[in-house]
Formats: C-alpha cells, structure tokens, sequence
C-alpha cells in the first residue's frame, strides 16, 4: 500500500463474469511493470461481481498468475453448472476452497467490495478500513464483520442465473444480496468517494486505473435455444450490466473530471471472440486473457505514466 505517498492510486475492477479473463490480462501486463505486488502499488482496490474476486485475492497479497490458475481451474464448472442453485452451490465451494474463513482484517490495502441489497435496492459495499467509512466509525467492522467468501459470493450472485446470497453482519443484521453490477457495474465511482470523502484525499491527488471486461459481439445459439429463447434473459443481463458500466464511467468523467484517470476496456468485433458472461470454454477464455494483455500495450504509455 502507498500510504507514504502522496496520492491515492485506486484500481477499479468490473464485473463480467468469465470475461474476467480479459481484466487479468490487463493485470498481468500492470503487474509486470512494477517491482512489487499490486497490493502494494494501489491504496484502495474495489471490484463488482468477478472484479470482485480478483480485487479480493489481489488485496491477500495474491499475484496476478496465481488467481489466473484460480480462474482456470474453477470458472468453467461454475458457469457450465445449469440451475442457479448449482451455480451458487459451486460459487460457495470453491471461494470456501480459496479463501476459507478470513476476514477483512486479513487485507493487505483498502478493499471495496460492490454488492445489492435485495430488498432494499440499495448498494451495499464490504470496506476493508474504518478510514474508508463515511461516517458511523464508531460501530465500523471490517467487511460489516463478514467472511471474505460471503462479500464475494454476494457480489457475483446474478439473479437470476444464480440465487441470492443471505450474509448476517457482526452486528447480527441479515440481509439477502445480489450481484453488484445492478447498482455499479463500473465501482469507480464508489472507490473515488472513499478517496475523497473517507480517505480525505483531493480529487486531484488521486489517480485511478479502471479495468473492465471487454465488449464482445454475441455468440451464436443453438437450434433448441432461438426457439424457446432460453438465451432471451442473457442477453438482457448483458446489455443492463453494460449500460450500468458505461454510465457509471460517464457520471466519473462528469463528476471527477479532474482525476488522472485511465479506463481500459476494448470493444472487439471478430466473430471469433463472440462470448459472454457464461463463458466456459479455455480456449476462448485464454484469447480473451490475450486480447486484455493487447489493450494494455495500446495504453501503456498512459497507464506507465499515471503509475509512475
């Protein structure tokens, strides 16, 4: 963490789903540019849904390969499981398996984790530092108290591919949650109000790096699949997550113009690279990790300099 310094470097990952690949691209690229971990490079890391688990893992000291294995090895039967209790079922099994029962104490920098209230239908976001609240620092917990693997499968829960997450706090709260891309797809927004308001940060001493996912053209569907339009609420996740994204990334250039800000997310439009979140095949899963490291060399003079 780069408390010493002063700014306040914040890396700001989207969710996506198996399109995560791509953002560990990118991160695999940043990651090679520096002589430390990341953890140690960025003061606040936040993540929606699969940004989630990567800006988790990055913040136990995790390298960018190590949670490239995670991915490899466990994605595809999360996505390839075909009822939502399935997915859920599998998502807990192998963030159990992963990060077991740590807390937030157990973080190495500031970590925001987006989640929603469902029936609240408001953001809830798991904070790693009591300097990251905006008020109500007197009965502040890490993470409300809750496991890491709650916060994370509460943020990946995308309703209704997979079941809502019930978490009670430490303060024996409960609340049913649901996957954080409904209320801030893009967490940018959030990180740079704890910098500002929690941290105590100018706007202008903060620089922040936004990875997203990718945009992909539509893959083919099946026979069986057109005709009875399974894939209809597919494409209907997909495109609010990347309207919640875009717009998110609009009100941060409104509101937080003056940020040095670099934001990478490509739009590819080979047939080859047609995808979605539910992606569970390696080979097209490698290709997009290849297409991040390719949108981190289009922008690496940016990226280099606001680092650096």
């Amino acid at each position: 963490m780069s408390g010493s310094q002063p700014t306040c470097k914040i890396l700001a990952l989207d969710g996506g789903g198996a399109k995560g690949f791509y953002s560990l691209g990118v991160l695999r690229e940043v990651e090679a540019t520096l002589d430390h971990p990341l953890h140690e490079e960025f003061d606040l890391i936040f993540g929606t849904s699969t940004g989630s688990i990567i800006a988790a893992l990055l913040s136990l000291g995790k390298n960018v390969d190590e949670i490239h294995s995670i991915y490899r090895d466990h994605v595809p039967s999360i996505m390839k499981a075909k009822k939502a209790s399935e997915k859920s079922s599998e998502l807990q099994r192998v963030a159990k398996k992963i990060v077991g029962n740590l807390g937030f104490d157990a973080v190495k920098t500031g970590l925001g984790i987006v989640a929603t209230k469902w029936q609240q239908e408001t953001p809830m976001i798991f904070k790693s530092l009591e300097t990251q609240a905006h008020g109500r620092r007197a009965t502040f917990q890490p993470g409300f108290g809750c496991k890491i693997s709650d916060a994370v499968e509460a943020s990946c829960s995308a309703f209704p591919f997979f079941e809502r997450k019930r978490i009670v706090t430490g303060a024996g709260d409960e609340f049913d949650l649901f996957d954080g891309g409904y209320c801030a797809n893009n967490p940018t927004l959030y990180a740079l109000a704890d910098a500002t308001q929690g941290l105590g940060f100018d706007p202008t001493a903060c620089r922040v790096l936004s990875v997203g996912c990718g945009q992909y053209p539509e893959p083919s569907r099946g026979f069986f699949a057109r005709r009875v339009k399974s894939f209809l609420p597919v494409q209907l996740l997909q495109k609010t997550l990347e309207v919640n994204t875009a717009s998110m990334d609009r009100l941060r250039q409104i509101l937080f113009a003056e940020v040095p800000t670099v934001r990478v997310s490509d739009t590819f439009e080979r047939p080859e690279l047609a995808t979605d979140m539910f992606e569970h095949d390696l080979e097209k899963l490698a290709l997009l990790r290849q297409q991040g490291a390719e949108s981190f060399a289009r922008q690496e003079k940016e990226i280099t300099a606001l680092l650096h």
